[in-house]
């Protein structure tokens, strides 16, 4: 394989693979059963915590 047919392959199935990624991800936070676990973090600074002193 020559230089420019691996920089062709990475410009084009690269963008492909980085593209399905970031959908893939953005899909997997914005999913119904993940709203519960968003609560919680979001929440979690203000409970109450011993362990501190």
């Amino acid at each position: 394989m020559s230089y420019e047919t691996l920089r062709h392959m990475a410009d084009s199935w690269g963008l492909v693979f980085m593209g399905v990624t970031f959908l893939v991800l953005v899909g997997w936070t914005f999913r119904p059963k993940a709203r519960d676990d968003h609560k919680r973090a979001a929440n979690m600074i203000f409970d109450q915590d011993d362990h501190n002193g």
